[in-house]
């Protein structure tokens, strides 16, 4: 991954070059006066009006300078206050810019944007990518955008910024989705992405019905490390969730599908360009590969778990890839999260599972061993996985099965309507994003579920690493989808009225049907816990 000096400094302007209220309503058209009230459900580039604004050409000029592409957004580091805008080209271009406010004073606001590129490993092409940071936002509030570069037709998209302070709130959660477009096979003739369905597209829709403050993407994006053509495949993803990721930040984990050969030195180059994310890493090569961020009273920790799994999943075997440097990062972040009187509820995503009662991928021994201590010490309320392609959660669990060599995760409760999480953490797999190899038909009937508790030293004849699988009683086992491969899950934060009050996450997993994609309620179920900010002593 290089980053372009030069083409832009970051720096913000509320200028008289900005936008007025006006103007601000011309460029978004009708969609841009609900834009405060309610999410612009599948608005595509903006119908410029025009205007004398010395800030950026209304329509492309004869240079052909690519269109912006892929507008997403993601949290800054404090999701109050920063947001960033990203966008694609398929060339260089001069002066990308953002243009930002909000729908009463209009576009008083400008930021540059820093340029990033990775050049794909498989066909030598070179992406680029514009990451515009805004800054100083007034948190609760929402905004508009306009992104644009030289020589371009702007597109726009609106954000509200997170809350000050306890405040109800929803976001939504789900992985495993790739890209649900036609690309060119190695022979020329038409084809699908890999694991494409039509899934994949009604679920960004049913994410919209739902209009989140965020969305958490728990790895296995868009699966182009199967594909022929890498960049055509992460091209048609942002393509299919800028419908949503324009209007709400897609905060993502990085999957094993992620792992390219050849783009950088783990193979997460790509994902690592495309994605702009609150990392407090120094070491480029794993920036932005974990990161957390508070939304209320909600802390969000997000982890790359090939680092620590056993399984062999990816373009490359990458285990112990950061000799620890996550693991650090993990109890640092938990240990601040569970000492803090702001936060209340810890959430962890990640995208290989710690629980899982089918026979597909299994549970990892790996992610037991190294996760499971400090989530039982600091007491994790809420696990939020991919990687099986189906709907399992588990009971609260807390520590593990006296004598299982397994690791099994010890149940502290049967409850499946109304968990305390404060005696043990619910895992959580939301791994019907949209992907076609489904696992939800795979579940075991007999109470059993196997486990990955070592890998071969070598890779076999597939390239990849043969996984040992050792079976445990599914004592753990809560609630499980077994007919519908396809949803989601959204959570809506009940903060509770006063210090010490109990806190409420009240929780809906949808299903995402065919052949229609319409939603429809699987189960609802509402995790609880006490308060960080009450009296002690």
């Amino acid at each position: 991954m290089t980053t372009q000096a030069g083409t832009s400094d970051g720096s913000e302007k509320s200028a008289e070059e900005g936008l007025s209220r006006r103007h601000a309503l011309g460029l978004l058209g009708t969609a841009g006066v609900g834009a405060a009230a309610a999410p612009l459900l599948g608005a595509g580039t903006a119908q410029a009006a025009p205007l004398a604004a010395p800030a950026f050409h209304l329509t492309a000029d004869s240079s052909g300078a690519p269109p912006v592409q892929g507008l997403h957004l993601t949290f800054g580091a404090d999701p109050r206050s920063q947001m960033t805008v990203s966008w694609i080209t398929d060339r260089p271009v001069n002066r990308p810019v953002v243009h930002y406010g909000t729908l009463e004073h209009g576009f008083g606001s400008s930021a540059a944007a820093r340029t990033v590129s990775y050049v794909d490993g498989t066909s030598n092409r070179t992406v680029y990518i514009h990451h515009a940071s805004l800054n100083r936002l007034t948190p609760g509030t929402d905004y508009l955008y306009l992104a644009t570069h030289e020589g371009t037709t702007p597109d726009s998209g609106t954000f509200r910024t997170a809350p000050r302070g306890r405040t109800p709130f929803t976001f939504t959660s789900f992985g495993d989705q790739s890209a649900p477009q036609v690309t060119w096979a190695a022979n020329g003739t038409p084809a699908l992405d890999a694991n494409s369905t039509p899934a994949t597209k009604d679920i960004v829709t049913g994410v919209e019905q739902v209009a989140p403050l965020f969305h958490l993407l728990n790895g296995d994006l868009c699966y182009a490390n199967l594909d022929v053509d890498r960049v055509r495949t992460w091209n048609n993803f942002f393509t299919n969730n800028t419908r949503s990721a324009r209007f709400r930040p897609w905060m993502p984990a990085a999957g094993n599908h992620e792992i390219e050969k050849a783009n950088g030195p783990l193979g997460l180059g790509a994902y690592q360009t495309y994605f702009d994310l609150p990392s407090t890493e120094t070491d480029a090569e794993l920036a932005g590969l974990w990161y957390a961020f508070t939304v209320g009273s909600v802390r969000v920790i997000v982890l790359q778990n090939d680092d620590n799994c056993l399984q062999d999943g990816g373009d490359v075997y990458i285990s112990g890839y950061s000799g620890g440097r996550q693991l650090a990062f993990l109890e640092k972040e938990l240990k601040a999260a569970r000492s803090s009187r702001d936060v209340d509820w810890v959430v962890v995503a990640m995208h290989q599972v710690m629980i899982s009662s089918s026979d597909a991928n299994g549970a990892d021994l790996g992610l037991r061993q190294k996760y499971g201590p400090l989530f039982d010490r600091y007491g994790v309320d809420l696990v939020l996985c991919g990687h099986e392609h189906n709907y399992e959660r588990s009971l609260a669990v807390r520590g593990v099965v006296t004598g299982s060599e397994t690791l099994t995760p010890r149940p502290v409760s049967q409850a499946t309507d109304s968990i305390d999480t404060g005696l043990g953490t619910v895992h959580m797999i939301l791994g019907g994003g949209g992907v076609s190899g489904t696992t939800n038909q795979n579940f075991f009937k007999d109470g059993s579920a196997k486990v990955i508790t070592a890998v071969s030293a070598t890779a076999g004849a597939n390239g990849k690493r043969t996984s040992t699988y050792t079976k445990e009683e599914a004592v753990w086992t809560g609630v499980r989808d077994i007919e519908h491969p396809y949803g989601f899950a959204a959570f809506t934060v009940d903060p509770g009225r006063h210090a010490g009050d109990t806190t409420r996450m009240h929780v809906t997993y949808y299903n995402v049907n065919k052949p229609n994609g319409d939603l429809s309620v699987f189960e609802q179920f509402t995790l609880h816990r006490r308060r960080s900010d009450g009296h002690t002593g």
